[in-house]
Formats: structure tokens, C-alpha cells, sequence
């Protein structure tokens, strides 16, 4: 790590990561540490490169929206590590690296040579940090895995689905983006850690584990029931007293809803604020609905009884309304209307870069708001983008080396 930043220097500012990550679990993590201010070095095979960059292409000779929207604020180089000669290349940019990150297939890096043994050979104080889709010591630690597959194994379907109907898969991607995050923590605390210790160490994050974590609450429960939690739709764990759920709004769009939570009771709580604001206070002292308990057994009336409201307005005047009444309410926005959301765009939650191919592209940027670092949004980088710069830089290579290793296909 260097250490003659500057003062006002991002906070991972003098940290450089060696990247060896594809798809999305790991680049996510690496794209993470980029907007922190580290030095993310993207290691790449000539001539394809990251598999993500051709998934779901819709444009022959331009990277794909997928692997722009994961790879922003890095650097690449291409690096043939079929090769003895890439290696050698690959063996050189470790021994100037803080960190050093794969998700390959289980055994892969250590078939080319790079295990954590090797590369804390090389360099001692190199935090190694993996993601595999299960613990490579358990019983599936050689299956492969993505997203959808974390999220089943990890239980995360189970819990996801209508009561009566087949277990579905949640719609963010907390299997690999969700672990790529669990990683980039993992590093974090890693490199605090080597301030004190002076060495590095290894880290293993799996799929599987990372989507168990974030269904942690879902294991409330069990305890009582001895059973798993049933799938409740839109609704919330067991034993959250109605109103809780999705209510449909003005207009016939697909997502022309509010989800309003206001299952609280008590002098003043949510139910009370609810239904002062839609103007039935007469319903303060219906039986129905006077405790939990019987606002749970007559759950299908007063959702009725409430959507008879919103059915008479916009989402965005049902959120503002309820929400402004201390009514917990969030009104279901998709993609589109979030990305145009005139706020979240001044704020930088969405950012537009200039891409030396595509263009002009919109996409989210990154949400932790730290008052001491900041970082601007820059396009993810053409395949060996940087191979110039990098090779120049950290290992002195000369114009003329590096047209010998293009001609040799080592980059």
C-alpha cells in the first residue's frame, strides 16, 4: 500500500487490487473497492477477457450492459495465463498488490498456480480474498454456482413465493452481489487488520453462506415452531398484525402499488395515523379491528377497506400522503421511474458515464456518501484498456516489450 497520499485522497486511496474476477459476484466486489478509491487492476484473457462482457450482448464488438454496469472505475490489462510468460507478468503485478480476488470455477486458480500459498510466497502482506459458490471444504464444495443457485441452497427461495404456490427466486441478486459485498467487507477488515499484524491473510466468502446471512430474521421462528417459515407473498414474517402488504393504486400499470406496514397498535401508532388520514377514524372503534388479533383475523376486510382508498390515487400521492401521516408506506418503483427519480439523480445514487463505444449510459453508482471520500463515476474499461499504463508504471515495461508481448499473444 502506498503511503504518501494525500490528505484529502479517497479512502482506499494507495490500495491496489489485482483482480481476477468474472460474472458478477466477484466484480461487484471489486467495483466496490474501486469506488472506495482503490486501484482496481482488472487481469484479463486476451481476446475475451471477463465471460461477462459478451452476456446478454445486444451489439456485436461492444461489451454488454451487464459487465458496464459491474466494472465501472477499473483498469484492465490482458494477461495470458495459459502462458508461462503471462504468468511471469501476472507473479510481478502481485508483488506490487494489497489484494488479490478470483472467483473462478473450485480448483481453477490453483490449477494455474496462483493458490494463496503461492501468491503469500510472493507477496506476504497480500490479502487473498475468494468467492466460491460453497464452502470448499463441505460436501458441494466443487459445484458450481450462480446466483439463482446460492439463493436456493442458501434458503433464500424457500421463503420467497404465494402461500399456495411454487418457491421463487427474490429479485435482487443477494447471491452474488449480495456476497461480492460479505467480500469486500471481509478486505476491508483485513487491511485494518494488517496495519497491526503486518501480514496478509485469506479470505473465502461463500454463495451459499452470504444469502443464509441475509435471511437471518426468517430463522426467528424455528424456536417456537420447530418448522421453517412458511411464504407469505407480500406479506411479512408471521405474527405482524394487519395492515401489511401491497395495495393497488391508481392507473392499470404493472406496478401501480404502495406497500403500506402499519400493523403497530397502541394510543397514536401506525394503524391509528392510517386510518385518521383516510378519513375512516370510524373504524377507531370497530371491533374488528380494535387489537392485533383481530385486525389479523379480519386482515381481507380492512385490506379492502383500504384500497378502496389508494385505488383513488397515484402511488406517488399515496407514499406522500401516508408516509408525510407517519404511515410507513413506499410506493413500488420500478427500474425506469427510479433511474429518472430527479433527486436520486442530483445525489449521484444514478451517475451517466461516457463509454468509448456505447456511448452515454446511466447507471447506479455507488450509495455509501462519505464526507472525506469521494469518487467520480467512470465507464468500465475497454478489454486491455490499460495494459500501457499498468505494465509501464508498475513494472517498467518499454513501448517496444510490450509490442513483443501483444505480438507473442501474451497480451
Amino acid at each position: 500500500m502506498e503511503q504518501d497520499v494525500a490528505l484529502n485522497a479517497p479512502a482506499l486511496a494507495g490500495v491496489r487490487v489485482i483482480d481476477l474476477t468474472q460474472f458478477e459476484a466477484g466484480t461487484s466486489c471489486t467495483e466496490t473497492l474501486a469506488w472506495l478509491g482503490a486501484d482496481v487492476i482488472k487481469v484479463e484473457q486476451p481476446g475475451s477477457g471477463d465471460q461477462g462482457r459478451q452476456l446478454s450482448a445486444d451489439q456485436p464488438g461492444a461489451d454488454s450492459y451487464y459487465f458496464m454496469l459491474l466494472n465501472a472505475n477499473k483498469r484492465s490489462v490482458t494477461c495470458n495465463l495459459k502462458e508461462e510468460r503471462g504468468k511471469t507478468l501476472l507473479r510481478r503485478l502481485i508483488e506490487h498488490g494489497d489484494v488479490f480476488i478470483e472467483n473462478f470455477a473450485p480448483g481453477a486458480i490453483e490449477r494455474l498456480g496462483f493458490s494463496y500459498d503461492e501468491v503469500a510466497r510472493i507477496n506476504p502482506r497480500i490479502i487473498y480474498a475468494q468467492i466460491k459458490g460453497f464452502p470448499t471444504e463441505g460436501p458441494y464444495g466443487q459445484f458450481l454456482s450462480f446466483d439463482m443457485i446460492a439463493q436456493a441452497a442458501g434458503g433464500a427461495f424457500s421463503l420467497t413465493g404465494e402461500p399456495d404456490g411454487p418457491p421463487l427466486k427474490p429479485g435482487p441478486n443477494v447471491g452474488d452481489t449480495g456476497t461480492g459485498l460479505h467480500a469486500a467487507i471481509g478486505i476491508l477488515a483485513a487491511l485494518y487488520q494488517r496495519q497491526r499484524s503486518g501480514h496478509g491473510q485469506h479470505i473465502e466468502v461463500a454463495m451459499q453462506e452470504a444469502v443464509i446471512n441475509y435471511t437471518r430474521v426468517s430463522y426467528m421462528s424455528q424456536p417456537v415452531t420447530g418448522r421453517p417459515p412458511e411464504r407469505r407473498g407480500s406479506g411479512v414474517a408471521r405474527g405482524v398484525a394487519a395492515p401489511s402488504g401491497v395495495f393497488r393504486c391508481k392507473g392499470d400499470g404493472p406496478n401501480d402499488y404502495c406497500y403500506i406496514h402499519a400493523s403497530r397498535g397502541g394510543g397514536g401508532g401506525h394503524f391509528q395515523r392510517l386510518l385518521r388520514t383516510i378519513g375512516r377514524e370510524d373504524l377507531l372503534t370497530d371491533a374488528r379491528f380494535e387489537t392485533s388479533e383481530s385486525r389479523t383475523e379480519h386482515a381481507a376486510e380492512l385490506h379492502a377497506i383500504i384500497e378502496e382508498w389508494t385505488r383513488q390515487r397515484a402511488k406517488r400521492e399515496v407514499m406522500q400522503t401516508l408516509g408525510g401521516a407517519g404511515v410507513p408506506t413506499g410506493a413500488v418503483y420500478d427500474t425506469v421511474e427510479l433511474q429518472n427519480d430527479p433527486f436520486l439523480r442530483s445525489r449521484g445514487t444514478f451517475g451517466t458515464v461516457q463509454h468509448p463505444v456505447r456511448g452515454e449510459f446511466t447507471m447506479p453508482g455507488w450509495p455509501v456518501k462519505m464526507s472525506d471520500s469521494t469518487v467520480a463515476l467512470h465507464s468500465a474499461p475497454l478489454l486491455g484498456q490499460d495494459n500501457a499504463d499498468v505494465y509501464g508504471e508498475l513494472l517498467g515495461c518499454t513501448e517496444e516489450q510490450l509490442a513483443e508481448l501483444r505480438e507473442a499473444h501474451i497480451i
